[in-house]
């Protein structure tokens, strides 16, 4: 049995930002029409079983009633039976389960914050990460029915994986020598001394940014990195940048709709497993993938160090490149005859 995962976060795209960006709106009722066109194009290209993240607001049982309805559904759908906690844990224990299933692999939709917290459970399985929330540098837009093709490519295990699947960067948090937490995207030092709504976006307060990756295109704190240096997710490289502090002013894409003047130095460059010491000069919180996680005292010395040990990662593009120049396409429709 051929086999793939899907997390959909019914809460991402939900948070503070919303109301101080301009940034788009993904309802539930989107996310379902996207998961419907996940499985339908799994199903389609050799998927015969999907695992689903249970929510409250029942996406898994919605998409069976819609595609049963429609008399479009071949394949089995399982919404996981598990304790519902309307937090990071549902994801967390989702992605351990899917691991523990061996499915081929993991279909996402959220933002950063939704990835980050697959990306501390899963071990082995790659992730194909389609953004629905506010920071979305890791997950991008694209079609539902791609997305499920190329899970379905992947799950078939017809092909080297290694020639379209990457493991990608993390920033990792150290603290009296044990790993505390991980970022796929951006760590950032706040002034900030409570977590609140979690969101961060005052940029007065930031004092300094850490990212395996960064560009002008993206939006949130990896892009003011980003306009002033290119670190692609390929680089075996990641960079730190002081902010509010002597040096010049550029303009970056903060938040959607946002572009705003900030003052920084010049980006501090980081090799990949090497150890930066930061000692906290007040109280304050570190925000992960633009999410108030870790609350500090003053004086507190914390360990960043940049490392491979991230997600799989599929480039969907690829992979659908591979399995057409190997006729995988016309396999299948063969085999349907």
């Amino acid at each position: 049995m051929t086999s793939i995962g899907i997390i959909a976060n019914p809460a991402s795209g939900k948070d503070i930002r919303r109301l101080v960006s301009h940034a788009t709106v993904i309802d539930n009722n989107e996310k379902i029409n996207i998961v419907e066109r996940i499985v339908l194009g799994a199903q389609a290209i050799g998927v015969d079983r999907v695992y689903m993240m249970p929510d409250s607001y029942n996406m898994g049982y919605r998409v069976t009633d819609s595609l049963n309805t429609c008399d479009e559904l071949k394949c089995e759908i399982n919404v996981i039976n598990m304790m519902l906690f309307d937090g990071m844990e549902d994801t967390l224990n989702a992605t351990e389960y899917l691991e523990h299933l061996g499915v081929g692999c993991i279909v996402t939709l959220g933002g950063d914050g939704t990835n980050r917290a697959v990306a501390k459970a899963v071990k082995n399985v790659p992730l194909i990460t389609i953004s629905t929330g506010t920071n979305n540098v890791y997950p991008v837009m694209m079609e539902g029915t791609v997305a499920g093709m190329a899970a379905a490519v992947v799950a078939s295990n017809r092909f080297n994986n290694n020639l379209f699947i990457s493991r990608d960067k993390r920033i990792e948090i150290y603290k009296d020598g044990v790993l505390i937490d991980i970022a796929l995207i951006d760590a950032v030092i706040s002034k900030d001394v409570f977590v609140g709504s979690k969101a961060i976006w005052d940029m007065d307060k930031i004092e300094k940014i850490f990212v395996t990756r960064s560009h002008p295109a993206s939006i949130g704190f990896s892009s003011v990195l980003g306009c002033k240096k290119i670190i692609s997710p390929q680089d075996d490289f990641g960079a730190s940048i002081n902010l509010n502090v002597k040096g010049k002013k550029i303009k970056a894409p903060i938040a959607a709709g946002v572009v705003n003047p900030i003052l920084t130095e010049e980006p501090f460059i980081m090799k990949l497993d090497e150890e930066y010491e930061y000692v906290t000069k007040s109280k304050g919180t570190i925000a992960l993938d633009g999410e108030r996680e870790i609350v500090f005292p003053k004086d507190q010395k914390y360990i960043f160090k940049i490392t491979r040990n991230g997600p799989y990662h599929v480039d969907v593009i690829k992979s659908l490149e591979i399995a057409q120049i190997n006729g995988f396409f016309q396999d299948i429709a063969n085999s349907d005859e």
